[in-house]
C-alpha cells in the first residue's frame, strides 16, 4: 500500500487557490446571481454558499473521493508490476471513463459540463508537473477532451498522497472558496467578513466530507451505486445565463 504520510501537507496544496490551475477565474455562479440581483450582500451569499456545498459540493465531494479511491487503486497495481501490460492499462482507461460518466450524467448544465472539463484540463496539466504518475497519465489518455474536475482533483490527491476523504474535503472546500472570494470582488465586499462566513461552514464542510466518503460504501468499487445526484437547478440556470452574457469578469 502507498505510503499516504505527505496528505494533510497535500491537502493545503490542492486547496490553495495559488495552485496554478486556473481556479481563481471561476465564480460558480455567483457573478451570475450577482447580475440578476439574487445576491446584494454578505446574507444572500452565505445562503448561496451554504445551498451550493449541500448539492454540487457534496456531489464534487462524493466523486472526487471516489477518483482518489480508484486512483490510489490503480496506483498500487502500478507499484506492484512495473511493466503494466496493455490490457490493463485499457481497463484502467476504461474505469476512469466510467467515473468520468458518473459526472457527466450529475451535471444537467451543457455550460457547467464544460466548465468542469475545462477545469479538469488546467489542473491535470499542472498536477502531471507537480507530480508526475502514470496512473495520472492514463487518466488523461482515458478523457483526453478532459475530465470533469472533481475526478481528476480525486485522481491528483491519489498521486500526492492523499485520503478520499482528503480528496472530498479538497473538492467541499473548493465549491465554497472559490464563489466567496469572487464575491468580494465582484461586489467589494469585507474579505474579513466573508472569510467569516467560509470559517462558520467549517463543520459543514467537514459532513459534507463525511458524507461523501459514506457514499462509497466503504470499500473499493468500481460501481459506484451510492454517488450522491443532488441536483441545483438554480445553478444551472445560473450557468446557462452567464455563458450568454458578453459582460463578464469570470470564465463561469
Amino acid at each position: 500500500m502507498r505510503e499516504r504520510s505527505a496528505g494533510e501537507a497535500a491537502l493545503l496544496l490542492l486547496a490553495d487557490s495559488r495552485l496554478p490551475a486556473g481556479g481563481h477565474a471561476h465564480s460558480g455562479g455567483v457573478e451570475e446571481a450577482i447580475r440578476l440581483g439574487t445576491i446584494t450582500g454578505r446574507d444572500d451569499l452565505a445562503g448561496f454558499l451554504r445551498g451550493r456545498l449541500a448539492t454540487a459540493g457534496l456531489v464534487a465531494a462524493a466523486l472526487a473521493a471516489a477518483a482518489c479511491e480508484l486512483g490510489a487503486a490503480l496506483a498500487d497495481v502500478e507499484d506492484m508490476e512495473e511493466d503494466v501490460e496493455e490490457e490493463d492499462a485499457d481497463d484502467a482507461c476504461r474505469l476512469w471513463r466510467r467515473l468520468d460518466a458518473e459526472a457527466d450524467a450529475r451535471t444537467a448544465s451543457p455550460a457547467l459540463r464544460e466548465t468542469a472539463r475545462t477545469q479538469g484540463r488546467l489542473l491535470i496539466r499542472t498536477a502531471r508537473r507537480i507530480w508526475p504518475s502514470a496512473m495520472l497519465d492514463t487518466l488523461a489518455r482515458a478523457v483526453p477532451d478532459g475530465a470533469h474536475h472533481p475526478v481528476v482533483l480525486g485522481a491528483t490527491a491519489a498521486v500526492a498522497g492523499c485520503e478520499p476523504r482528503q480528496a472530498a474535503l479538497a473538492a467541499a472546500h473548493g465549491s465554497v472558496a472559490a464563489p466567496a472570494t469572487a464575491a468580494v470582488r465582484l461586489l467589494g465586499l469585507d474579505p474579513v467578513a466573508v472569510h467569516g462566513l467560509l470559517a462558520a461552514l467549517a463543520p459543514d464542510l467537514d459532513g459534507t466530507a463525511h458524507a461523501a466518503c459514506a457514499s462509497l460504501g466503504g470499500a473499493r468499487s468500481v460501481e459506484w451505486p451510492g454517488l450522491p445526484a443532488h441536483a441545483a437547478p438554480a445553478l444551472d440556470l445560473l450557468a446557462e445565463g452567464h455563458r450568454r452574457n458578453p459582460l463578464r469578469l469570470f470564465v463561469s
